[in-house]
């Protein structure tokens, strides 16, 4: 990196915070004594998803946020736990190998996250996600989750 003032190629690091999605540095030429800041920004690899009936598109955090909050509905589950658990999923997906999972995958890991925060939101989950089609398939996943 070179310094915006002077060209020179050598400075400190002065001060480091990280930001939502960067790392901000205060940096100071060790020539000119100058001080400026930089940014650096994790590129993201785009993930794509496989829907059940064969479908691809790109990944988007907010739809996993948003059935979640329609899940966790009239819970006393706070926004910032339900954003903490769409971080870790987020992660837990960017670690897997590849650019591709399937939508089933992603969805069993919300169920996992909601069953450990609230077992009313898990099932109202998992009524939507695996399409029970009548009372006795919920019976059973309620027969599960006492277990």
């Amino acid at each position: 990196m070179k310094c915006p003032f002077c060209g020179n190629e050598e400075q400190k690091v002065i001060d480091s915070r990280e930001t939502e999605d960067s790392i901000r540095r205060r940096r100071e030429c060790l020539k000119c004594e100058k001080r400026f800041t930089t940014y650096e920004r994790i590129e993201n690899v785009e993930i794509i998803v496989i829907k059940k009936d064969g479908r691809r598109e790109m990944f988007d955090r907010n739809k996993i946020k948003a059935g979640m909050l329609k899940a966790c509905e009239k819970r006393s589950i706070s926004i910032e736990v339900v954003d903490k658990a769409v971080d870790d999923i987020e992660k837990e997906i960017r670690r897997q190998e590849g650019t591709e999972i399937e939508a089933t995958k992603i969805g069993e890991m919300i169920m996992k996250k909601l069953k450990g925060m609230d077992k009313v939101a898990y099932i109202r989950f998992a009524s939507v996600y695996r399409e029970f089609e009548d009372i006795s398939s919920f019976e059973q996943e309620l027969k599960k989750l006492k277990k």
